[in-house]
């Protein structure tokens, strides 16, 4: 065990030292009150803590002993100190890694609560607790000083000038989300000027929110913009850590999205957003952080105290592994429980998000027997008045044992809902057996959702996301082809159910790219026209590719940097995604609030949903589970009731006709509801079907949308 001793104090100003008073422990981090700045900073197992502060060059000018230790918080209050003074924190303590201690003052320490963080890290062998290359490994004992390498803590002054603030509050049934990468989504958009491209700054420009809006969508889910790490072994293979899953500030905005100065960016980005009607979601990362394993830096928690903060092997020395990136957070832990919640509040108050997603979601919902929908974090969001009101999505899975957990979380959260994408990609690629599993898809998957009052918007229902191939390169490659992620192409899933068509990537071949644009909106419309909450990729709206990388988490350049079509260039498919977030908004029997069941009311006499075959015969039991089949039609009755209330329902019958088939195929429109004639809402063949003495003939892989209408009414412009 070694036990570190107070060095001397850095030689220079003393006011600060000479003006400590003591403080308050709340709240957490370095809080501005218009008169100076409360430090506090918890760690159960230190026996001191130093605030170490450093000039705007980042040269460290004093240094100060916290004086006062209540209820496990190490605190002190500068009243000398003002908005943007730089600080960090030394934490003096055992080293004692077979304890699952790692106190060391000779490395400076990001503060958990720091609001923003300036600079970025330099990867030096200085950052490491231990002494990199002795035989003892971590057990070792590095007394050079990190500071020369670690980005900074600075205090801000939050005084923003909302106005008349607007917040959208879209309904879960009318939400459409929409997930995008501050940095790539504007950094070659010429309407962007150059300056602030890549930044929140560019974000929040004019043209992009009016092009967001544009497309229906109601929601922006905004990737990772905490402050993270770039991977050592990424910069020296010349790649960076693009996706930004790899946090080191839960209430940091990340540095290189930064086009000014002050946090202030961020609100202004946000009510830009909120005066256009767009909700802001967040893509959070609360289940690691960038310190890794045993082997990683000393950057915040590890240094401030490991035993508390991270969940560890019985030996102590080591950490348990359930997210696949070295380490896992303690969530059981009181005061690790109430960082993440703290962090939480803090955007959605303060920064005014409307809703979080939450990545590796299951671990979140660890205890130490495992995944429990009675965990503390989950408890925590549920019963919580601020949360209680912004949207919650979780990605129900993670590496661990135990961690497929879609359709398990609690009622009041949405759940990224995988089984509809491989459902989806299966039946258009041709596979078979999957037109069951499809059908299951296109009502809100009721199978892992309908239970404890949840609706069919708890599934979040997406073909494409960050991870994975974009929509374009899933019609245009059987497989991956991530060579310039430098891992020998071994990186990245191999079950991607995409299918090029006829040739690898690029082709110039009329047919096959023809075929892969039905193919697109096939897709495209069986995301929006299906119950549940569809989320749409950015940049799938106009065709972009990522060349086949299916795994670009390291490739922060033209791969992933959206390639913004000239003036007219694939319009069509933008026009096309258009046209289906508006039937959804017109047609609430898209985006019912309740489970479509398949049965027959007792009272109305009326079914919600009823699956023909081609002939305009119900579906039997043989033919669900006959894999040979790939067509359906989808008949919505617009009189069934809509909720629990004992009225039919007045909304317009729709008909949803799908060919999964590599031939052309006639459909029986039904004629039972009434005399009715039938009037086409959008297909995603190239030219119109046409109704003719009440069949159809639907193009080969394609699907159409009709809407029922009385015969003698006419047809409604």
């Amino acid at each position: 065990m070694t036990t570190s001793t107070l060095p001397r104090h850095v030689t220079g100003a003393t006011e600060h030292r000479n003006s400590l008073r003591e403080g308050l422990p709340f709240p957490l981090g370095a809080t501005w009150d218009g008169l100076g700045v409360n430090f506090a900073l918890f760690s159960a197992n230190a026996t001191a803590v130093e605030l170490c502060l450093f000039d705007d060059e980042g040269h460290e000018t004093e240094r100060i002993t916290l004086p006062e230790y209540t209820d496990e918080i190490w605190h002190g209050y500068l009243p000398d100190a003002r908005p943007g003074q730089l600080y960090g924190y030394r934490v003096h303590g055992p080293y004692e890694p077979e304890a699952g201690h790692r106190f060391n003052p000779n490395k400076l320490l990001l503060d958990p609560y720091a609001k923003q963080i300036i600079g970025e890290l330099t990867w030096h062998d200085a950052l490491f607790g231990y002494t990199i290359g002795h035989p003892d490994g971590d057990l070792s004992f590095d007394e050079r000083d990190s500071a020369p390498y670690m980005p900074k803590s600075r205090v801000i002054d939050p005084a923003f000038t909302w106005g008349t603030h607007y917040w959208p509050g879209v309904p879960w049934d009318h939400t459409i989300i929409y997930e995008a990468h501050v940095r790539g989504y504007t950094k070659l958009l010429a309407h962007v000027p150059e300056l602030l491209r890549g930044t929140f700054a560019g974000f929040a420009q004019s043209f992009v929110v009016d092009y967001i809006r544009s497309l229906g969508v109601t929601s922006v889910e905004l990737m990772p913009i905490h402050a993270f790490v770039d991977d050592k072994h990424l910069l020296e293979m010349g790649l960076r850590n693009y996706w930004g899953y790899n946090t080191i500030g839960f209430f940091a905005p990340h540095p290189r999205y930064m086009a000014t100065s002050t946090v202030a960016e961020i609100k202004e980005m946000v009510a830009h957003l909120h005066d256009a009607g767009l909700e802001v979601i967040l893509d959070v990362v609360y289940n690691h952080t960038a310190e890794g394993n045993h082997l990683g830096p000393t950057l915040s928690l590890r240094g401030i105290d490991n035993a508390s903060y991270y969940r560890l092997t019985e030996e102590r020395r080591y950490y348990i592994n359930d997210t696949g990136t070295g380490n896992t957070l303690d969530l059981s832990h009181p005061r690790v429980l109430q960082m993440v919640m703290d962090s939480l509040r803090y955007w959605a108050t303060e920064m005014r998000v409307d809703g979080f997603r939450f990545d590796l979601a299951t671990i979140l919902g660890r205890e130490s027997h495992g995944f429990d929908q009675g965990g503390g974090f989950l408890d925590a969001c549920r019963q919580d008045p601020i949360l209680g009101r912004v949207k919650l999505i979780a990605e129900p899975w993670d590496v661990g044992p135990g961690g497929y957990q879609v359709g398990k979380f609690l009622p009041g959260w949405a759940e990224w809902n995988d089984r509809f994408r491989d459902a989806t990609r299966a039946f258009w690629r041709g596979d078979e057996g999957w037109l069951a599993e499809l059908a299951t898809r296109l009502t809100g998957s009721a199978d892992l959702f309908d239970q404890r009052g949840r609706r069919p918007n708890a599934s979040i229902n997406f073909v494409t996301a960050h991870d994975g191939f974009t929509l374009k390169d899933l019609v245009s490659y059987n497989d991956k082809h991530n060579e310039a992620n430098r891992e020998n192409n071994r990186d990245g899933t191999d079950n991607n159910l995409s299918w090029n068509h006829g040739e690898e990537g690029y082709t110039d071949d009329p047919d096959i790219l023809t075929l892969r644009q039905r193919q697109m909106r096939n897709m495209l419309a069986t995301l929006l026209l299906s119950q549940g909450t569809p989320m749409l990729l950015a940049g799938d709206e106009f065709g972009r590719t990522q060349g086949g990388n299916n795994n670009a988490y390291c490739q922060d350049n033209n791969v992933t940097w959206l390639d913004w079509p000239a003036a007219g260039e694939q319009r069509g498919l933008t026009d096309f995604v258009r046209r289906l977030t508006r039937l959804r908004r017109d047609y609430p029997l898209l985006r019912r609030s309740r489970f479509l069941r398949g049965l027959v009311d007792e009272e109305s006499g009326i079914r919600d949903v009823t699956w023909l075959t081609p002939d305009g015969h119900e579906f039997n039991e043989a033919q669900w589970h006959n894999p040979k089949e790939r067509c359906l039609a989808m008949l919505l009755d617009g009189r069934a009731k809509p909720t629990g209330i004992k009225r039919p329902g007045a909304d317009t019958t729709l008909l949803l006709l799908i060919n999964g088939h590599f031939e052309d195929v006639v459909f029986t429109l039904p004629h039972d509801t009434g005399t009715v004639e039938w009037r086409l809402l959008i297909s995603t063949a190239a030219y119109a079907p046409v109704v003719n003495e009440g069949h159809v003939t639907l193009l080969a892989r394609s699907l159409a949308l009709y809407r029922a209408r009385p015969a003698k009414g006419g047809y409604d412009k």
